[in-house]
């Protein structure tokens, strides 16, 4: 009876022997992995839980856990120190993944060196090697895992000024990082999707991101992340005149140490705090933040330079010192028309957000020198690029639709592949489930496509305007021409016989010609000129400062090339095609949109019972 204790005792110690070597190990492993955890929920304490991690599993020889503290380090160091040092790190995480078949630490680590070679302004090949992840990764990822590729995905995009695809990322990396299980990177994509939509103009909804984005943040120990969201609130409000209103958050910036503990060593964004100071007002301010954007690293990207110049501008002009503004404005010129090229070391073209300022504060500057007429066609240049950037907006909103859907059907594939391997009925009952959910999904995102196409301006077939566009461009170029004292050309154009090509050889046929044709008018027209698809076969053109006559020479010319045109069909080639037009201008039939419809309207009736192929100009 005595001895049976101490052979209970003996085994239990012979028991805690054995593993206690292996708890420790697993314990590096354990906090590498909470140190990823918390790389947005408590910046500083998972870089301190990381190294720590690092030295153990080192010590241990530990490659798995070396992985995941390197993962954890690396990216803290692309949040708050610079993109190199992160790659090197990053590189060594990927490594020690690779030799313990961790593929899902790989892809992390593959999405943060994607990340790195994107600050650093590769951004053509920082996307092209996240997009070789980008599959495998939706499959292996989950939650805030997967959220990390897709947002390096978008932030490429961002860059490269293709909206419609950074929206469908975010709000795909959103989808699965939500506040229960995003461990805080939802905050950051609210901050990235406040950015974007920023750039589009939408800052109504860019500042109810950064709303969100700044709740959800105060549960969190990252002020870098909180910078940010405040640099994006910045600039919002400065560019809706609310620069007073800004001014809170610019001390509050200001407070930040660069450093690990605040907003980090990278993106000290001096010239945004200097651009919202100036526009308050706060001259002093605004100088000082300036002097301490001069004393920074150089700027890489384009748009931190075009930024620097306008704050440069703003000051000067602020000094009374006006011809040295626009100086800092012709500068960086060079940077507002050029488009990136292949192989370029970063994004040679400023956003469009910038270009548009860059407009406004040089015709500012030139009305302020009393220069009207440069004054004048900056704005006009700002009108322009505000027009497209309005357009973008809605394209964005309708492709980004688009693109979820086929990253949805994607991630359906995925789901139904895993589902085929699940062994018993639960599993494939709630696989069933999922593919119900993700249906509705499918659906609503299909309901949204085909509201926002019936909503866009371009008719599908040829590629020109459609006539709701016609409707709202017409009074406004109306308006324009009356305001200069400048004739604007309309004309309506209408198929000839083309009833008849659709019965004889098929509406295939039909479509065809309406399509060549419509390619045939964009070769034609100038830069200024617009082009709608009015009904049918029947066609609208506007032409800026342009009178009847003119416009009617340049239709004959256009009548001229359509004849020419030949068509291979299966049931013999069509050839000879023409058509009948009415051309008026805003100084002969009227100003008010209706008149120069229905003067242009009769001119082609005229025509076409005179006997087709005849443009009728009116005088």
């Amino acid at each position: 009876m005595s001895q049976a204790p101490s052979l209970r005792s003996a085994d239990a110690e012979g028991a805690e022997r054995v593993p206690t070597a292996a708890r420790a190990k697993g314990a590096a492993l354990r906090d590498a992995r909470r140190a990823w955890r918390l790389l947005h929920l408590d910046a500083n304490e998972s870089a301190a839980l990381a190294g720590r991690a690092l030295q153990r599993a080192q010590a241990q020889q530990d490659r798995h856990a070396q992985g995941w503290a390197r993962l954890a380090l690396g990216f803290h160091q692309l949040y708050f120190a610079g993109p190199e040092q992160a790659r090197a790190e990053l590189a060594l995480a990927s490594a020690c993944f690779q030799a313990v078949r961790d593929r899902a630490g790989e892809l992390l680590a593959g999405a943060g060196i994607g990340r790195a070679l994107w600050r650093v302004g590769q951004v053509s090949e920082a996307l092209a090697h996240l997009l070789l992840l980008r599959d495998e990764g939706l499959r292996l990822l989950k939650h805030e895992q997967r959220g990390v590729l897709l947002n390096a995905i978008a932030g490429c995009y961002s860059t490269l000024g293709r909206s419609e695809e950074a929206f469908a990322y975010m709000f795909e990396a959103l989808r699965g990082a939500g506040p229960t299980r995003g461990h805080g990177f939802d905050a950051a994509l609210h901050c990235n999707l406040s950015h974007e939509l920023m750039e589009l103009g939408d800052h109504e909804e860019a500042l109810d991101q950064v709303r969100r984005g700044l709740e959800r943040s105060q549960g969190l120990r990252n002020a870098r992340l909180q910078a940010v969201l405040l640099l994006n609130r910045i600039v919002s409000l400065t560019e809706l005149g609310r620069a007073r209103q800004a001014m809170p958050d610019v001390e509050r910036v200001r407070a930040l140490p660069a450093d690990a503990s605040g907003r980090g060593t990278t993106e000290q964004s001096f010239e945004v705090l200097a651009l919202a100071a100036l526009r308050a007002g706060e001259t002093d301010l605004g100088e000082q933040l300036l002097h301490q954007a001069r004393s920074s690293p150089a700027p890489t990207l384009t748009d931190e330079r075009v930024q620097l110049a306008l704050a440069e501008a703003l000051l000067a002009h602020a000094h009374g010192q006006t011809s040295v503004g626009l100086k800092h404005l012709i500068e960086v010129a060079p940077l507002l028309g050029s488009e990136p090229e292949a192989g370029d070391s970063c994004a040679a073209r400023a956003s469009l957000r910038l270009r548009c300022q860059h407009a406004q504060l040089e015709s500012e500057l030139h009305e302020a020198q009393g220069h009207s007429a440069p004054a004048l066609r900056a704005l006009r240049r700002w009108q322009t690029l505000s027009e497209e950037r309005a357009l973008l907006a809605s394209r964005a909103r309708y492709q980004a639709a688009a693109l979820q859907t086929e990253l949805l059907r994607l991630r359906q594939r995925l789901e139904e592949n895993d589902a085929k391997r699940r062994a018993t009925e639960k599993a494939r009952a709630e696989m069933v489930l999922t593919n119900l959910a993700l249906s509705r999904k499918i659906d609503e995102v299909q309901a949204l496509q085909v509201a926002l196409r019936e909503q866009a301006t371009q008719d599908a077939l040829t590629g020109l305007f459609n006539r709701r566009h016609l409707n709202a461009q017409l009074p406004t170029m109306l308006a324009l021409a009356a305001r200069e004292s400048q004739p604007l050309a309309l004309v309506l154009i209408d198929l000839d016989h083309f009833k008849q090509v659709n019965d004889q050889h098929g509406h295939a046929t039909g479509d065809t010609l309406l399509a060549a044709f419509g390619q045939l008018m964009r070769s034609q027209l100038r830069a200024s000129d617009c082009a709608f698809r009015y009904g049918g076969e029947e066609f609208c053109l506007l032409l800026p400062n342009t009178a009847a006559t003119a416009a009617a020479s340049k239709v004959e010319r256009l009548l001229g090339l359509w004849r020419q045109q030949v068509f291979e069909l299966d049931s013999g080639r069509l050839g000879q095609q023409g058509f009948c037009a009415g051309v008026v201008d805003s100084c002969l039939a009227g100003g008010k949109p209706a008149e120069l419809l229905r003067a242009a309207d009769d001119l082609l009736l005229a025509a076409k019972r005179a006997g087709r192929m005849r443009v009728y100009c009116g005088t």
